[in-house]
């Protein structure tokens, strides 16, 4: 009879965690129908690629040039993940010869220089998509690979040297 009790017992622990990871994956799709309903209007997506869960999804909204420098641009970076949501608001500087990214977190700020028509690699790939869709917007999620001749067309001499700065509160 005990023996019974406890299979009974585990049979409805069992069953507890079957529903609330159910109930959890639910939660977990609503969240995600949430998040992909509140993209803004004017989000261009950038990349999109498979993620656990679904898709990753990078994409950026709100650019606008600065009033005083026209070589900066503002932005708002939309990174969206199946099941969350972080937003960033980043700067680039379209210069010619001094083209950077500048993007913060928690930690700190982070000044990248960028080689618009130079190499492109896993470590760099997202700073020239980023770079691109706020310099040259109707260029917004091509790959950046492809672009160094229209790099050498607008002046760009693609082979500046890319480097990061950190710099800590």
């Amino acid at each position: 009879m005990s023996r019974f009790l406890s299979l009974m017992g585990l049979s409805l622990i069992g069953l507890t965690q079957f529903a609330s990871v159910y109930a959890y994956s639910g939660d977990r799709q609503e969240r995600s129908n949430r998040i992909r309903e509140s993209r803004p209007a004017d989000l261009v997506v950038l990349m999109k690629k498979p993620h656990v869960g679904g898709d990753y999804l990078l994409g950026m909204y709100a650019l606008e040039k600065d009033k005083f420098d026209l070589e900066l641009r503002r932005f708002k970076l939309w990174r969206e993940w199946p099941h969350d949501l972080k937003v960033h608001s980043e700067s680039a500087r379209c210069n010619i010869y001094e083209p950077l990214r500048v993007k913060q977190d928690s930690d700190a700020i982070y000044v990248r220089r960028i080689n618009p028509g130079g190499l492109i690699s896993e470590v760099n790939r997202e700073d020239h998509l980023v770079w691109w869709a706020a310099c040259v917007p109707e260029l917004a999620g091509k790959d950046p690979e492809k672009l160094h001749s229209k790099a050498l067309s607008l002046g760009y001499p693609t082979n500046l040297i890319e480097s990061q700065e950190i710099l800590l509160p």
